[in-house]
């Protein structure tokens, strides 16, 4: 049974792995995007109008909601699996 749980936390940390490396990926597209919205120049931009600017800015927002949201996610999902660990190795423990 501990060969099993073993495994089962192997597989769990991999794909953890590989979530935590997109995050990672969308971390950097999120900075880059707030660099970009920061270097805009706070009077007259003309980069096609308030409205277009807008519309990026949501995007910029939007970007670092998901990235958050993101970040949330895995969060959970580490925080389930942990759980289900640890019940596991608790019904170890009673036998």
């Amino acid at each position: 049974m501990q060969h099993i749980v073993t495994e089962m936390i192997e597989h769990m940390s991999h794909s953890h792995e590989q979530l935590s490396r997109i995050l990672e990926g969308k971390r950097h597209v999120a900075v880059r995007m707030a660099q970009l919205v920061h270097a805009l120049p706070d009077q007259h931009p003309g980069f096609g109008g308030f409205d277009e600017l807008m519309d990026n800015s949501k995007a910029v927002t939007g970007s670092v909601v998901a990235y958050l949201n993101s970040i949330a996610e895995l969060q959970e999902s580490l925080a389930i699996t942990l759980s289900t660990v640890m019940k596991e190795f608790a019904v170890e423990d009673e036998e």
